[in-house]
């Protein structure tokens, strides 16, 4: 090893600045091959892009239309790699596309859907099949003129909750996690990396010292390399933002949609945390600062008669519940539309004054896992291999169940009678086999503390402190759960009070 750091301080071999799903899925994988890893977040995890995606894992069948042949086989294959490691926060889905005169033939969209069918590795999913919409449940919610649909295979994600367990495995395995921790300086010396790091909530300045650093800040990637780095004009991200609208449920079957619309984009209507449909999303290049992005009144607009073109329910502005929006961090590729920008990503490796430096540009959240072996691959040649690839078959935290988690929900009502059905099936569903970690040896919901509403108890709370880095309502309500959609968000202020006096707690006994 070249460079030194200050007497008695440690270096670390990859530091990681970033806590969306690349930077967490890097740090995962580096931590089970022997790396020492540090990853900072200056914010909460997955609070930018990680959590305001469509929250599907996908192959992308529009991106053929662009010839993006390699990364539409290579998230087709990830799909059933990713759900069978996380079955609590993935499960599949059947999306219908309606054909409709005067958009794409038909013949087109049956030659992409066979594609797509044949492109990765499906092995479980259902492949595509023509069915009637004139008599089959999915073409009731349409207007009458729409009679044939296709049906074809995709997944659904947790998004925020994918990220949250890579950061777990990856602290489990020996990494440094740490988030509300901004990185203000980024200077290399005789191949050794000094990082300087501001705390969020204090204020109080530190130093850490790598061997390497990875820059996967995602919509600020640019940012950091002319702001703490400061050794060149970046002009690699081309930032579009997509806008995503939530309203009362449209319909009462378990199909996805799938909407051409007349500009040539398509936007999804998805069931959403069984109450709601999730319609997006929009594309559309941003300029502003990426942490205050938020829909517009336009984009809201533009969901609304896009799903009313085919939906016999007509929806407007006043039908939405919630909307979120986030930035997408795509490699600059001079497209001349946002939608036709590469979703592909792109690993740009450097040394400067012999330190290793890897920026990351673009990605999506369905090949995450490829992107962190792909960056192993180059960290490896930067200071040394260790460990062979080895995240395709581990199942993230919460994951190691056979079955459904609507079957593991049962199992956990078999050993917790008193759970409701509803919350059983919920805890299931975000955490798995971690979720007698939260019940404990209670044997009555009293025995779990306060109900903040919607079934979240203190018991909850307490460990998502403690597990999963949560520390404020905001944090709890819309990221590790979506319990603000389900009534817990009128608790938020006795919440935000709850966990600033357990973190309180905490760190006096630390």
């Amino acid at each position: 090893m070249t460079g030194d750091a200050p007497a008695g301080r440690d270096i670390t071999d990859i530091f990681v600045i970033g806590g969306g799903v690349n930077g967490c899925g890097i740090a995962r994988d580096a931590a089970g091959r022997g790396y020492t890893v540090r990853l900072a977040e200056m914010n909460d995890l997955a609070s930018g892009t990680s959590s305001r995606a469509t929250k599907l894992i996908h192959g992308g069948l529009r991106y053929l239309e662009y010839y993006e042949f390699r990364l539409v086989r290579e998230a087709l294959s990830e799909r059933e790699i990713v759900w069978r490691n996380a079955p609590h926060i993935v499960h599949p889905l059947r999306f219908v596309l309606p054909y409709a005169k005067g958009l794409r033939p038909a013949w087109m969209l049956r030659t992409g859907l066979f594609i797509y069918d044949h492109l990765g590795g499906r092995e479980k999913l259902p492949a595509t099949r023509t069915i009637d919409l004139r008599s089959a449940p999915a073409g009731k919610p349409l207007k009458p003129g729409f009679s044939t649909g296709f049906e074809y295979s995709d997944c659904w994600v947790d998004d925020a909750r994918l990220v949250v367990l890579n950061a777990r495995d990856a602290a489990d395995r020996g990494a440094i996690v740490e988030t509300r921790r901004e990185v203000v300086s980024v200077r290399a010396t005789d191949g050794v990396w000094r990082i300087g790091m501001r705390d969020a909530e204090t204020g109080r300045e530190e130093e850490a010292f790598a061997r390497l650093v990875v820059n996967a800040a995602g919509p600020w990637v640019d940012r950091i390399m002319e702001g703490p780095l400061a050794h060149r004009e970046p002009h690699h991200v081309r930032l579009v933002q997509g806008s995503h609208i939530v309203v009362r449920k449209l319909y009462d079957h378990d199909r996805c949609y799938i909407f051409q619309n007349a500009d040539n984009r398509i936007i999804f209507a998805i069931p959403y945390e069984q109450d709601f449909t999730l319609i997006g999303t929009t594309d559309r290049d941003y300029a502003g600062d990426p942490g205050a992005v938020a829909i517009t009144d336009e984009e809201t607009r533009y969901l609304c008669a896009a799903a009313s073109e085919y939906f016999t329910r007509e929806i407007g502005p006043a039908d939405v519940v919630w909307a979120y929006s986030g930035v997408r961090p795509l490699y600059d590729d001079h497209a001349t539309a946002a939608q036709e920008a590469t979703r592909d990503y792109v690993i740009e490796d450097e040394k400067i004054d012999g330190a290793p430096l890897l920026n990351i540009f673009g990605g999506k959240i369905t090949t995450y896992r490829r992107l962190a072996e792909a960056m192993l691959e180059k960290i490896g040649a930067g200071i040394g291999a260790r460990g062979a690839p080895w995240t395709e078959d581990a199942p993230l935290p919460g994951g190691d169940f056979s079955g459904s988690a609507e079957d593991f929900a049962n199992r956990l009502r078999a050993e917790k009678p008193f759970l409701p059905e509803a919350l059983a099936l919920r805890l299931a569903r975000s955490y798995g086999t971690l979720a007698r970690e939260i019940l404990g040896d209670a044997k009555s919901m009293s025995e779990l503390g306060r109900d903040f509403g919607a079934g979240l108890t203190e018991a909850e709370l307490d460990y998502l402190v403690a597990r999963e880095w949560a520390r404020t309502a905001e944090d709890v309500l819309w990221r590790r759960t979506k319990l603000g959609l389900h009534g817990a968000a009128s608790s938020a202020e006795a919440i935000d009070a709850y966990l600033k006096n357990k973190i309180k707690v905490g760190t006096e006994t630390a």
